[in-house]
């Protein structure tokens, strides 16, 4: 059975969303080491949202409570987060409701920003995450394929990609009616990372030609890459506190800029802090400086527009879909042991009356006609079991192999339907 617990802008606020986002190692490892019942796990993890995705060896009644209790446990392993504090903060799908959420988030329609791109390639990256650990089963491996090349058709088919902005666009677009003239302010980025060089090709499409970088960790290949001037230790106070606009977009999980650090420069003007960090890479207190607008992830999505409703619509459209295919596929799969079972068990009875007729005259002929009519024989109840399970009635397939032929080809936990999407209750996450 699949889950998914998720946390998102939606359901939780940004400061919990920031302390999830803070793991001392790897989630997924720690999620199926807790629970001998949690077959594989996949976690996506971003500054908007936390997502464990499940494949459970469990009946869905019991199912429920298994994986919401090895999820809060390593939670608790990892973050400084307290199972009483995740009361309400989480919503939980079951079965194959999960499959269309995935592809929601995945093509960019449950951010804060409806369309925003980098969301793609992070639900890619925690797959491959998983994969590192050997923690994905095959049908999270087929949960996530399909969510990609979702993701992948809402991107060539809709204009979703470009009715949504990026989060730093989005600021700067905020900032956009103060700023006079974009190619006369100075700009210091802080962070080298990957999100650095979205944030700079940014600045560079609004005019801003003077760009300074400073690395919390000291990394120089950022700045010599892009032809930027370096900032140092020493001279990030006073860099900072004679910039027009700081963006700050590292992974450190401590502030890199605070009140104390923008007055020791001797700060006396004003400025536009960009906090895209989370954990927040700006301390609150820089927002009570006189003539410092800060604009942290919480602001933003506050002042995020509303997606074009066309496009949005147009996406949903090809997430449901792909969600009825996915879930069309996984009940079609849930006869396959049964109709495995059937067919091995007639071809082995073939094996032996070919067994017994091999000296016989026209021998080779007569394995070819029976081996032909077996197969014909097996076509129409192979087609029936798969209807049946796509009809959710996949029980009845393995009750009819079990009452004729005495094969009992039922996994341990079969069901023959997908279950319905639950919501979390305060007793599951506080228990």
């Amino acid at each position: 059975m699949l889950l998914c617990v998720s946390a998102s802008h939606k359901t939780a606020p940004f400061e919990l969303l920031e302390r999830l986002s803070m793991h001392a190692e790897p989630l997924s490892p720690l999620i199926s080491e807790v629970g001998t019942e949690i077959a594989g796990a996949v976690v996506l993890s971003t500054c908007n949202r936390f997502e464990a995705y499940l494949d459970i060896d469990l009946p869905a009644d019991t199912g429920h409570d298994a994986a919401l209790a090895a999820t809060r446990d390593a939670l608790e392993r990892a973050t400084s987060v307290e199972r009483g504090e995740l009361s309400g903060a989480y919503e939980v799908k079951k079965g194959m409701r999960v499959a269309e959420h995935l592809f929601s988030v995945a093509s960019g329609l449950e951010s804060v920003v409806v369309g925003e791109g980098e969301i793609g390639g992070q639900v890619r990256r925690a797959l491959d995450e998983a994969r590192a650990h050997g923690t994905t089963t095959s049908e999270l491996e087929r949960l996530f394929q399909r969510a990609t090349e979702t993701q992948k058709s809402v991107k060539n088919t809709t204009a979703l990609g470009r009715a949504g902005r990026s989060l730093v666009r989005l600021a700067l677009d905020l900032a956009d009616s103060r700023i006079a003239d974009w190619r006369d302010i100075d700009v210091l980025l802080v962070g080298t990372g990957a999100y650095a060089a979205a944030t700079l090709a940014a600045l560079r499409d609004h005019g801003v030609a003077s760009v300074t970088v400073h690395s919390p960790s000291g990394r120089q290949q950022f700045a010599a890459k892009h032809g930027l001037a370096q900032v140092s230790h020493d001279d990030f106070a006073a860099a900072a506190a004679n910039a027009d606009m700081i963006i700050t977009c590292t992974s450190q999980e401590e502030p890199v800029l605070r009140a104390d650090t923008l007055r020791a420069g001797g700060f006396d003007g004003r400025a536009f802090v960009v906090d895209l960090g989370l954990p927040r890479n700006v301390d609150p207190d820089v927002g009570d400086i006189e003539g410092i607008t800060l604009l942290d992830l919480e602001t933003i999505r506050l002042h995020a527009p509303l997606e074009e409703l066309q496009a949005s619509d147009a996406a949903r459209e090809i997430v449901r879909d792909a969600a009825a295919k996915f879930a069309q596929a996984g009940r079609q799969q849930t006869a396959q042991p049964a109709v495995v079972a059937l067919r091995t068990h007639v071809f082995e009875v073939l094996e032996r009356e070919l067994g017994r007729g091999k000296n016989r005259e026209n021998a080779e002929q007569i394995e070819q006609a029976l081996r032909h009519f077996t197969g014909m024989l097996l076509h129409a109840p192979t087609v029936r079991a798969q209807e049946a399970a796509v009809e959710g009635r996949a029980d009845e397939v393995f009750d009819a192999i079990q009452t004729l032929f005495g094969i009992d080809a039922r996994p341990q936990f079969s069901s023959a339907a997908p279950p319905a999407e639950c919501p979390m209750s305060d007793e599951h996450l506080a228990s």
